[in-house]
């Protein structure tokens, strides 16, 4: 009996070896998968950010109530950097465009003074920055007008939406299929162990006895196949940034570190799972109905 014990021991290694496998290759893709849509949702947002609004300021405005304004704009939770632009400054910027020049016509420098802001991602849309144009020509003492590019934030809006909402399912379908597939490598590795579950049994083993080494065990063959997974993508998003240094500036490394322990979990989980539950079935079969 202990040598049909120890053969069947050695018959399960290499299951083991292909469950870790399979569970690596499963949650490799998975973590790719949510690289990219990590990605995706931080460039969307830096899109976003991209949007200026321009605060045009009446002629002959006292600076103290320039800087009155500009610290009025720091302080709100929508502007992202804030930046004081003179009538010299806006001439520059307007030459360097290749625009004509003005001076051999005109005595003044017609283009107005400006104090110029990036917005938040999360105020990029309609509603927000109509709100914020109103609430700015509030002070029309000091403000001539607010401008910037509607259309482009309503065509945005309804995209960035829609592209966003297509990858959260894309993930959540993802995922179910990555732990359905998780699942089943699992059965697969545990169907070349049925017989030496139901020997132990039949010697009298009960089922605490004989699930513990096998939950154990499945908890160290995930924590192997998440480690070997999470050091695969990461030597990946680091080849990636050498060749594309722009998605450094698109990495957050608290989302990453997150997506890591989803990984983590996922591979502990449903391996510790997906064993106890066929190491439960087995104990229930017959000894027949394993063959």
């Amino acid at each position: 009996m202990s040598q049909a014990g120890r053969a069947s021991a050695k018959r399960s290694k290499p299951s083991y070896f292909m469950a870790i496998l399979g569970v690596s290759i499963v949650l490799f893709f998975v973590g790719i998968f949510g690289w990219v849509l990590l990605n995706a949702s931080h460039y969307i947002d830096k899109l976003k950010e991209e949007v200026q609004v321009q605060v045009y300021l009446r002629n002959n405005v006292a600076q103290k109530d320039i800087d009155s304004l500009k610290n009025f704009l720091i302080a709100q939770p929508y502007a992202k950097s804030v930046e004081y632009v003179d009538k010299e400054i806006a001439k520059q910027r307007w030459l360097s465009k290749g625009e004509a020049d003005f001076e051999p016509l005109l005595d003044e420098n017609p283009l107005p003074a400006s104090i110029d802001f990036y917005t938040n991602s999360s105020y990029v849309q309609k509603d927000s920055l109509n709100g914020i144009k109103n609430e700015l020509m509030q002070r029309s003492m000091v403000v001539q007008s607010v401008n910037y590019p509607a259309a482009l934030v309503e065509k945005m809006g309804p995209t960035m939406r829609w592209i966003l909402l297509g990858m959260v399912v894309l993930a959540i379908v993802f995922s179910i299929l990555s732990i359905i597939l998780i699942d089943n490598t699992i059965k697969l590795a545990m169907y070349s162990n049925r017989f030496l579950i139901k020997t132990m049994q039949m010697v009298g083993a009960t089922r605490g006895f004989i699930s513990k080494p096998m939950n154990i065990r499945a908890v160290i063959n995930g924590t192997v196949a998440a480690f070997i997974s999470i050091a695969l993508i990461y030597g990946i998003i680091i080849v990636f940034e050498a060749y594309l240094p722009y998605l450094k500036d698109l990495r957050d490394n608290s989302m990453l570190i997150l997506l890591f322990l989803f990984l983590f979990l996922l591979g502990i989980g449903i391996s510790f799972v997906s064993t106890h539950r066929s190491v439960v079935k087995y104990l229930k079969m017959s000894l027949d109905d394993l063959y």
